[in-house]
């Protein structure tokens, strides 16, 4: 009986998950020279290895968790609070003089200009939508904390249902940083946020009739190496969930005229994003201007951070925060997306927040500056939004965690 539960319990459901493939590689491996044998024959080779045993009885528990998390529902969004806020859309031509003032202080090369999109719907960038323009809104989601000093596991999330409440029926381009979906990936994760949302396009077994082109990439560290764990989620997979935390621009991913940024060999202290939004913070003040977009860098290493799983103990300082987090130096090229906004304001926002990744290198995490400021180059495109959304606003501010 105990060989059948194992069988059906372990041996299978670890052959087919996708996701638990790094966690249970070991013990899958240990699985397959197993099942060469007959009922009788894995009694007598268990007798000898009463430690594999005990692995399959942990793994056994530590599937039937991942499953139970697997049945997690997002929050329902017209439970939550969600704050509209109207925002200052200056004229272009005054605002790329004001982001170019804070790019040629930190860089020995940059140019702002109103140029066409490239299409991403092409790789490298994989967004399954052409460009950044239509109907342009923000969502700051959540925040840092629900992360520290402990995580808040209630705090998950999913794009569509966000969508639909906002009354957003527009096709949609989603693109951002955030927190990945733990009860689904089985580990807590960075997210760079890719989707294509689409209201009319629609393949039977869809979430809420809205059908998804997916180029989201996810990065872990490795628990056994340490190194940046990479994930890509497949076209067309129904997955549009995250947790904690998002800083989301999101579109109809039309092509058009749009913001373009061009800087090399930085000078200054402040990195690419930190710089523009600087200078929109000293210009503006009050009043909140928000952009979201990608850039891409070449041409140099870039340091950045991954998220490992939830601290067991808490966080309450940010040595303790960056000892948790594990930082490592990245070759370029990557692709980064996220928005950035003037100001905090009293809707606690967070001023920048941008992942990057490349699906070739393998390479994923938070983006923090580059470490070749010699060689670096950087080219990027944002467009101007309209509307930004805060949601679920963590009632408590942090005063930490938010680099």
């Amino acid at each position: 009986m105990i060989w059948s539960v194992l069988y059906a319990e372990f041996i299978i459901p670890v052959c087919a998950s996708r996701r638990a493939e790094e966690s249970f590689q070991v013990r899958y491996d240990s699985v397959n020279k197993i099942s060469e044998y007959t009922y009788s024959s894995i009694h007598s080779y268990l007798e000898y290895h009463s430690k594999l045993v005990l692995s399959l009885f942990a793994s056994v528990l530590i599937l039937k968790i991942l499953k139970m998390n697997r049945g997690i529902e997002p929050l329902d969004p017209s439970k939550i609070n969600i704050t509209s806020r109207t925002l200052h859309q200056p004229p272009l031509d005054e605002l790329m003089n004001v982001l170019g003032e804070g790019l040629t202080a930190n860089f020995a090369e940059a140019t702002v200009e109103m140029a066409d999109c490239p299409d991403f719907n092409r790789w490298p960038y994989c967004f399954y939508r052409e460009g950044l323009c239509g109907n342009p809104i923000i969502l700051d989601v959540g925040g840092p904390a629900y992360l520290l000093p402990t995580v808040q596991r209630d705090k998950f999330y999913d794009v569509k249902s966000l969508l639909r409440q906002l009354n957003y029926n527009h096709d949609s381009l989603v693109i951002g940083a955030g927190a990945g979906p733990w009860p689904h990936t089985g580990s807590n994760c960075e997210l760079i946020m890719k989707l294509n949302v689409s209201n009319h396009r629609v393949s039977p077994g869809y979430k809420l009739n809205m059908g998804v082109g997916n180029g989201t990439h996810y990065a872990f560290v490795n628990k056994s190496t340490g190194k940046c764990l990479f994930e890509r989620i497949v076209a067309n997979e129904d997955e549009t969930t995250f947790a904690l935390l998002a800083n989301l621009y999101i579109s109809e991913g039309k092509p058009g005229k749009v913001i373009k940024v061009r800087a090399k060999k930085r000078t200054g202290k402040l990195d690419f994003i930190s710089c523009m939004q600087k200078a929109l913070e000293k210009q503006y003040g009050d009043k909140l201007v928000g952009l979201g977009g990608m850039f891409e860098m070449k041409n140099g290493k870039v340091k950045q951070h991954i998220m490992p799983d939830f601290s067991d103990t808490p966080l309450t300082t940010e040595a303790q925060l960056n000892n948790w987090l594990r930082f490592y130096e990245m070759e370029t090229p990557l692709i980064a997306v996220g928005t950035f906004v003037s100001a905090e304001t009293d809707l606690d926002l967070r001023v920048q927040h941008f992942h990057s990744s490349f699906e070739e290198s393998r390479l994923g995490g938070h983006y923090h500056i580059d470490t070749t400021p010699d060689t670096i180059e950087y080219e990027g495109y944002f467009n101007v939004a309209a509307t930004l959304y805060r949601v679920d606003q963590p009632p408590n501010k942090l005063q930490f965690g938010k680099d």
